[in-house]
């Protein structure tokens, strides 16, 4: 039997001071990966958790793997523990307004003063300075001001937002590597740095493509619906039972697309015989495909792509997504214990390591369920573990 390794980031101790889904989604990736993450709530209240309830579906998926611990970061003493704990800890993240931290002492330099070595990442809606700097971030609106919504939707239909929250995720997914970086950069160095990013840095990146066709060549990307952009033909397509998506790009595929339709004299066609023809003439093919392709059911044409080489694909509901045989092959459905909701199953992470496995080690916590712990690791005793307490820092 392989012996299992230990997790890559079981010796990196991550205090966690962020609340909603960008902040959330970083550290866990960081807690995923054997992090010790103690996640700082305010007593009583916790992180403000946005439209779900502790129990629900959204905090759940966001916060497994992780300790909560309650301390109030507006009290002397609640500061004095965070500062105790922070002396220690190789990573704090937070997502708060960019002056909040500031008004709390908490901010990186402060963090720095008892801890150099201090990863210490920041993830705002706008960036920690400039005109908006100092502005409440939220996912769609950065969508819209990062471009996406002008982007995504059918021609002419007018502004569409993505159905996730793409922003915040790759907010998160950006900060966490940003943390990687400055955690391998600290092993060569002894000294750590302050990671930032914003909704609209993540979401102006993952334009990708669409941005730079603007700033290369100054054209503005309209609206292509369920057509891609640029690549010719590949779409979404009625069959008899419902729609498929085919991506029939590049010459090679274009001229196995066309033996499966049974249209090889679209090769030699003046409107379709080379990319730039097709998309001057993208509507009037689209209707020859789908005239062909309402034939046969989706099965039947998945089937003939795949046979032919040929990219393409169903369009599942959600449900459908994990009843998929591969998607149940890839294991991303992830199964846990909760003490309140007994088995459930969670998003699994779409990483493979092969030293490493990924699991659900902890369900997502009760609110300070660690507390106590936490703090006794710390150094404080029972009697000063109480005191906190009474004092209402805890």
């Amino acid at each position: 039997m392989k012996k299992q390794m230990a997790l890559p980031l079981s010796h990196i101790r991550v205090l966690d001071l962020t609340r909603v889904r960008a902040g959330p989604t970083c550290v866990r990736q960081l807690a995923d990966w054997g992090a010790d993450v103690v996640k700082i709530e305010q007593p009583g209240r916790g992180d403000g958790q946005m439209g779900d309830s502790r129990l629900g579906p959204d905090f759940q998926n966001l916060h497994r793997n992780k300790r909560s611990m309650t301390l109030n970061l507006k009290t002397e003493r609640g500061k004095a523990v965070f500062m105790r704990l922070a002396e220690s800890a190789d990573v704090v993240v937070e997502n708060y307004r960019p002056q909040v931290k500031h008004r709390l002492g908490i901010d990186y330099e402060a963090v720095k003063a008892v801890n150099p070595a201090i990863v210490y990442a920041s993830i705002s809606g706008f960036g920690q300075d400039g005109p908006y700097g100092d502005l409440p971030g939220f996912d769609q609106v950065a969508q819209g001001m990062g471009g996406l919504m002008s982007i995504t939707g059918l021609r002419g239909q007018g502004p569409v937002r993505a159905g996730i929250p793409v922003a915040d995720l790759s907010a998160g997914l950006y900060a966490a590597t940003g943390i990687l970086i400055a955690l391998i950069g600290r092993a060569k160095t002894g000294e750590g740095q302050w990671v930032r990013t914003s909704l609209l840095e993540a979401q102006v990146a993952m334009l990708d493509f669409q941005a730079e066709r603007w700033l290369l060549n100054g054209e503005v990307p309209p609206q292509a619906g369920n057509n891609h952009p640029t690549a010719i033909p590949t779409g979404v397509f009625a069959t008899r039972d419902g729609h498929i998506n085919i991506a029939a790009t590049g010459d090679a595929i274009y001229k196995r697309f066309c033996a499966v339709m049974g249209r090889e004299d679209w090769l030699a066609d003046a409107r379709y015989d080379t990319p730039g023809n097709r998309s001057a003439n993208r509507d009037e093919m689209n209707a020859e495909i789908e005239a062909i392709t309402q034939t046969r059911t989706s099965r039947e044409w998945i089937a003939a792509f795949n046979e032919a080489g040929v990219p393409a694909g169903y369009i599942y509901g959600i449900d459908e997504v994990f009843d998929d045989p591969q998607t149940k092959h890839l294991g991303m459905a992830a199964s846990a214990t909760h003490p309140d909701l007994g088995d459930i199953d969670l998003v699994a992470q779409p990483l493979k390591l092969s030293g490493s496995a990924f699991a659900v080690r902890r369900p997502t916590p009760g609110l300070g369920e660690h507390t106590d712990e936490v703090l006794a690791e710390a150094g404080y005793s029972a009697a000063d573990i109480e005191a906190l307490r009474a004092a209402g820092s805890v």
